[in-house]
């Protein structure tokens, strides 16, 4: 029996109840999702699990033995039963017959869909002969960072018969596919007693033929060897032991504000990356320690990592102790400079006639003593992930380094794997990104019908979002919102005055902490009055100008600050209004601050077309639906002027203009979607009337 534990340090999550009334691939899915549910089990699209089912066959309904398998792309924390590529266990032991051997072993994968189930459209993965050749109803594939700690070490042979004895066995490295799915195979039948089994850099398999066995021999043997760190890690000093001071968390944040837009800019000439900062203890620990260039040159040993994180690092010149911010700003080009070199260069020693081209030469992490991890990649979510990924290295380089000595995967091994040509096909398959891919926007006004319209335009187009508004509640709302459609990765919210110069600079701040950078600024920030002139005091006309004047040339001008630091261009649009073209009675103060608004656009379209900084305008006119601003005294003060009622005020809005038509938040958002996007990257110093026609408001 597999030795007690004192504690469980995963806890046993099975509800014997709930599984009872499961079907066998439905009991499949519940030890996944467990198993997926926590980290210290497996990364996210990490490891695999699987079952063998009788099912009826759906042209003979003769009884036939069924694999359910995680699929491609899945990840078992969140997947549903449409995740699980389902394939004849006969015709999958019919395939050993076309296997040619280690040389051919990719060719193999070709043959997986002609053993689908009934037309099942979920691809098989390159796995899925792992799970398939192992004599056991139930098999669990994971990448605990405790196991992989033990697996990445010198004579991980000889710790894993130390820590299991013979019911966990050991197989060296080999990657992933068929022929390691015949070792596997071969190593069960020759060692029945053994209940899993530790591949070597690569992680843990654990088999039984009851689904709630295998899940709790899963997660026994994980928690043993957790136990088995603990006890022999207890007194040494992680990484070494401390070498540099770990910054206040104020100071942290400042110095990766500072950071990131300087990275992003350099990576992203060829296509925009997406940032992520995480300083968590752990990261912390490691960026901190006397270790910490020795080992990120190492690399890491889990395949899932370094296709996730490329094969190591790069780690910033900048010392804590003697904080010079600016030096290790001028120091970013060359040293980026120098990993494109230093991995082209790797391509180049590993490549074979046959490999992929080379790609994307840039590191994905980027580790910085005394401050925390940035991760780049094409998107939020990735980002996120990578750095997760990281992390989970840095849990097993601990481990590792502490008992013993840690390894990374041979060089040509790795190179193998990224490099490897199923991987490219994967690659290749992928969709094309959509037209904002990468890029992130900042909105003010964003908790109003224009701000939010916009904020789903540009979400649906790929764009990463921040929302600010001087309502701290209502722009949480929205952002509640927009995340539960979108997703939390892609939406934040700040409460932001455009008046503050603190505050907007404090929000650019936030911005390329979250995201990276900017490279899209809605400013639609607004108010609205209306008065006769005799009657207009001086505090209305100068908060007219204060939020509609100053807070665009306060947002706009931080904006300049990123953008040029980032040195890829991007998109200013104001949200301005018919009326700073065309005069409206008793409006003088609304009206001439709007006009302001569009003569700095105008300003600023100059400024900025050096650098590839465009500066646009949207006009709208009577967007009633939605907007904020006429949910207070604007509405009944123009329906007064017109001497209308509220409730006729946007047919008379409607009636005024050429076309006869309603102006709705989402005719805006697709003029600031435009402004935006590439299609008009050749316009700059432009306005757009959205106003369903208004000859007063005719630019020419």
């Amino acid at each position: 029996m597999l030795k007690p534990l004192s504690g469980n340090r995963i806890e046993n999550a099975w509800d014997e109840e709930k599984a009872r009334a499961l079907s066998e691939p439905e009991k499949l899915l519940y030890r996944s999702n467990l198993l997926g549910s926590d980290k210290r089990v497996t990364n996210y699209g990490g490891g695999n699990t699987s079952a063998k089912v009788m099912q009826a066959d759906p042209l003979s309904d003769t009884p036939v033995e069924v694999l359910w398998v995680k699929g491609s792309g899945g990840d078992i924390g969140s997947m549903k039963l449409d995740g699980f590529s389902t394939l004849y266990m006969d015709k999958l032991q019919a395939l050993k017959g076309k296997y040619r051997g280690v040389a051919f072993e990719d060719e193999m994968v070709g043959y997986l869909p002609h053993c689908t189930f009934n037309l099942n459209p979920r691809a098989a993965s390159i796995d899925t002969p792992l799970h398939a050749y192992v004599p056991r109803k139930h098999v669990d594939h994971v990448h605990s960072d405790a196991i992989i700690a033990i697996a990445a070490s010198v004579g991980s042979k000889e710790l894993t018969a130390e820590i299991f004895g013979s019911e966990i066995g050991w197989l060296p490295w080999k990657k992933p596919g068929y022929e390691l799915g015949l070792w596997l195979e071969r190593f069960c039948l020759e060692n029945p007693q053994a209940k899993g089994c530790v591949l070597e850099s690569h992680g843990l398999f654990t088999w039984a033929d009851d689904a709630r066995e295998c899940y709790e021999t899963t997660i026994g043997i994980i928690n043993q060897a957790a136990a088995w760190l603990d006890e022999r890690t207890a007194h040494v000093a992680a990484f070494g032991g401390q070498k540099v001071p770990t910054l206040a968390e104020p100071e942290r944040r400042r110095v990766a504000a500072a950071l990131m837009p300087a990275i992003r800019g350099l990576i992203s000439k060829d296509r925009h990356k997406v940032g992520h900062f995480d300083d968590q203890d752990a990261v912390l620990e490691f960026v901190g320690s006397q270790r910490l260039e020795e080992l990120a040159a190492l690399g890491t040993s889990c395949p899932d990592h370094f296709l996730r994180t490329k094969i190591r690092p790069l780690v910033i010149d900048f010392d804590p102790a003697h904080p010079d911010l600016d030096k290790t700003l001028a120091g970013l080009e060359a040293a980026v400079s120098a990993y494109r070199e230093d991995y082209a260069a790797y391509y180049q020693r590993c490549r074979k006639p046959d490999s992929p081209a080379l790609r994307d030469p840039n590191a994905v992490v980027y580790l910085v003593p005394g401050v925390g991890m940035i991760t780049f990649a094409l998107d939020k979510a990735t980002a996120r992930i990578s750095g997760e990924f990281y992390v989970n290295a840095i849990n097993v380089m601990r481990g590792a380094s502490s008992v013993g000595t840690y390894q990374g995967l041979p060089e040509q091994e790795a190179f193998d794997i990224e490099y490897w040509l199923l991987e490219e096909a994967k690659l290749q398959r992928m969709p094309k990104p959509k037209s904002l891919a990468g890029r992130v926007a900042v909105i003010t006004g964003g908790a109003g019908g224009i701000g939010a319209a916009t904020a789903v335009r540009y979400l649906a187009e790929g764009a990463c979002v921040m929302l600010a508004d001087i309502d701290a509640g209502a722009v949480e709302e929205v952002r509640a919102g927009l995340a539960a459609r979108f997703g939390a990765d892609v939406v934040r919210a700040v409460a932001m005055n455009v008046t503050d110069e603190a505050a907007v600079a404090g929000a650019y701040d936030a911005l390329a902490i979250e995201f990276g950078g900017v490279d899209i600024v809605v400013s639609n920030a607004g108010i609205a009055s209306s008065a006769p002139v005799e009657d207009t005091s001086l505090e209305l006309w100068n908060r007219n100008m204060s939020i509609l004047s100053t807070g665009y040339f306060l947002v706009s001008r931080e904006a300049f600050k990123l953008l040029k630091k980032q040195k890829i261009g991007g998109s200013i649009v104001f949200v301005a209004s018919k009326n700073g073209l065309a005069a409206s009675p008793g409006a003088s103060a609304y009206c001439t601050a709007k006009a302001s608004e569009i003569h700095l656009a105008r300003c600023l379209a100059l400024e900025g077309a050096p650098e590839g900084i465009r500066v646009n305008v949207v006009n709208p006119d009577a967007v009633l639906r939605g907007s904020r601003i006429w949910s207070g005294d604007w509405l009944a003060e123009r329906a007064a002027t017109y001497g209308k009622d509220k409730e006729g005020l946007e047919e008379h809005y409607r009636q005024r203009s050429l076309l006869k038509r309603s102006v709705l938040p989402e005719d805006i958002a697709e003029a600031n979607y435009f402004f935006a996007a590439d299609i008009s990257a050749k316009s700059t110093g432009n306005i757009l009337n959205v106003d369903a026609g208004n000859v007063q408001s005719f630019t020419r």
